[in-house]
């Protein structure tokens, strides 16, 4: 992200205006904007129009890529300095802070835009297109390294749109001067940094990061034009084969040593050139939609922006005016629902969301956090319908939204029924993002459900090669043994026994559930068939996760805070259960009833540094 970006401690925010003479608001729907303004109809319908053509060029420069996010991004486009301000970070507010034109709000599930409509200067939404090719580039932060991705964005941040040409690449005098001043980063530093590099978070070092990035960006790009070259291509086509970055760059562009000389004496030249692009950049303004806002619909837009912009009190003031007006208002139970999700009070965050989805709700979001968060909660045939209503809900209202695919197919595989539909639903959240380490693993666990142990191991071989951190690494890893030895169980099965009833097999190996991001947690399976205690019996509290039996052991995780600590069992029957306050059904079975669940463990420590730790008792939890 851009640094100038990056909120740091907020401070006092200015009070929102009272409402005393309510605004002119218009909303323009284009293909795949959404323009809010309190501007005119005619700046409302350059700005839609400024951005159409701004996904264009990077159709027409990238068409293999898939540039649009699952949702419209929401433009919201103010008059002047001082409706900017009242919406902007609050860390912006300060006295001395930079005053920004434009900002892009990105999040995981929602995009905005914030903008002056009476900017000035050469490229006063430089940050704004800069945000925006991050989110362009977003499917590919898997494997495209730090510098390009930064590299890029600065790159096309100063891009000029006119009416029948695109100006692309136009130099940047502040990464120039900077350039002039400081010595380079040798180029093995700089293909090597990433996120955990003081040159990407240090504001001295960060800086000459990003302006050394736009320059070998814009280096490569205008000499492979000019020579007919492809060494950026070729490059990006390694990184894809998880060729290490310097080790690919040395074999695209050759000597590094040279390639770093050519570049020193490039950022030191009196003239530079830019692109021009005459390609087809055309929009259909025939099919821009406009209607006014009221007083209430933009406050509830705006309650909506500055909740995901961290200005919570704000957003509250709105939130509670709409309500008193309209105790119906399904966007501010919506927003409610996301605040007190992101603050972590779930059964709150459920509640809004639960009447807002009552309410007719026709925002996917709603109806896929209530679903995420309940499959989280106590289970019960009530909750199943309502869950899986909501998931089907949300995949009609956004067919591109992965994580409700993945849910649906989690949801289905932990009921044991559908199992087929359920092996699609985790396909299809695949293939929407194919990135994503944990939609594999659920995959790999609903064929594992279907006593597919093979199909399972061939998921998981292929998630290993996708893999990226070393926790992604080690999670792929543990599921991927667990399956192999459930497949060669089953295959031993087979060839000495009749075949096994599908109920006493079942019950040996449990999917694990997702989390609302979709990301899986890490487990450990490591462990000792003698355990040798070590220390004094120790306890800690949290949700119960990742219950895997393979009886009569059992392993399973304790997620307390953060803080993920694994746990096994020689023999579940031995452990000691209890409940606090109220009284578990008879029938308790712990392979299948403990997931998700809240719970106060006994364990002690091995002797055996490489062994799990050996739970004792559990104390479940309401």
């Amino acid at each position: 992200m851009k640094r100038i970006l990056l909120l740091g401690l907020l401070v006092a925010a200015a009070p929102l205006a009272a409402r005393d003479k309510p605004e002119n608001w218009i909303e323009l729907r284009s293909q795949h904007f959404v323009v809010a303004t309190n501007a005119n109809e005619k700046q409302a319908r350059r700005i839609a129009d400024q951005f159409e053509r701004m996904r264009s060029v990077f159709h027409i420069r990238f068409p293999k890529l898939q540039i649009d996010p699952p949702s419209p991004i929401i433009v919201l486009a103010v008059k002047d300095e001082k409706d900017f301000r009242a919406l902007e970070p609050a860390a912006y507010l300060a006295k001395g802070q930079l005053k920004l034109a434009g900002l892009f709000l990105r999040a995981a599930d929602k995009n905005y835009v914030l903008m002056r409509v009476d900017a000035e200067g050469d490229h006063p939404y430089a940050v704004v297109y800069h945000e925006y090719t991050h989110l362009l580039l977003g499917k590919s932060a898997d494997w495209l390294p730090l510098w390009l991705n930064e590299g890029l964005a600065e790159f096309y941040q100063n891009t000029d749109i006119h009416q029948k040409d695109v100006s692309l690449g136009e130099p940047s005098p502040e990464n120039l001067a900077l350039l002039r001043e400081q010595r380079l980063l040798p180029l093995a530093t700089l293909f090597a940094v990433d996120q955990k590099s003081p040159y990407y978070h240090e504001q001295n070092k960060g800086s000459i990061f990003y302006a050394e990035s736009w320059a070998l960006t814009h280096f490569v790009q205008i000499k492979d034009f000019q020579g007919n070259l492809h060494r950026l291509a070729d490059y990006a086509e390694l990184l894809v084969n998880n060729v290490d970055p310097v080790e690919a760059a040395k074999s695209a562009f050759g000597d590094l040593q040279k390639l770093q000389a050519a570049l020193e004496s490039y950022v030191r030249q009196a003239s530079f050139y830019a692109f021009k692009m005459t390609a087809s950049t055309e929009v259909d303004e025939a099919a821009f939609k406009v209607q006014p806002l009221s007083p209430m619909e933009v406050d509830a837009l705006q309650a909506d922006f500055l909740a995901y912009n961290d200005r919570v009190a704000d957003a509250h003031s709105l939130l509670d005016r709409v309500l008193k007006d309209d105790p119906k208002n399904v966007s501010a139970h919506e927003t409610m629902g996301f605040m007190e999700f992101r603050q972590g009070h779930l059964d709150e965050a459920k509640k809004w969301y639960s009447e807002a989805v009552q309410l007719d709700s026709q925002n996917y979001l709603a109806h896929y956090y209530f679903a995420a968060m309940s499959m989280n909660g106590s289970r019960s045939s009530s909750n199943d319908a309502q869950i899986e209503s909501s998931l089907r809900s949300a995949i009609k209202l956004n067919p591109s939204f992965a994580p409700a695919f993945d849910s649906l197919g989690v949801f289905l595989g932990t009921r044991h029924r559908n199992l087929d539909e359920a092996h699609m639903m985790g396909l299809t959240a695949v293939g929407l993002d194919p990135g994503n380490i944990g939609y594999r693993l659920n995959v790999a666990n609903v064929f594992m459900v279907m006593h597919q142990g093979q199909n399972a191991v061939q998921v998981l071989r292929m998630a290993a090669k996708l893999a990226k951190t070393p926790e992604e690494i080690q999670t792929v890893d543990n599921y991927l043994m667990r399956a192999q030895q459930y497949a060669a169980v089953a295959q031993e099965r087979r060839q000495q026994n009749p075949p096994v009833p599908e109920d006493a097999e079942a019950e040996e190996v449990q999917p694990s559930t997702s989390e609302a991001s979709g990301e899986a947690t890490e487990v450990s399976t490591a462990r000792s068939d003698t355990f040798v205690a070590k220390g004094p019996h120790l306890f800690l509290t949290g949700i119960l996760k990742n219950v895997l039996c393979k009886s009569p052991q059992m392993d399973l995780t304790v997620d307390s805070g953060g803080k993920t600590l694994a746990l096994h069992a020689q023999n579940y029957y031995k452990i000691q259960f209890s409940a606090l306050n109220f009284a578990p059904s008879s029938d308790l079975n712990p392979c299948k009833d403990l997931e998700g669940r809240p719970a106060k463990v006994e364990y002690v420590e091995s002797a055996d540094k490489a062994a799990a730790a050996q739970v004792l008792a559990v104390e479940l939890h309401k």
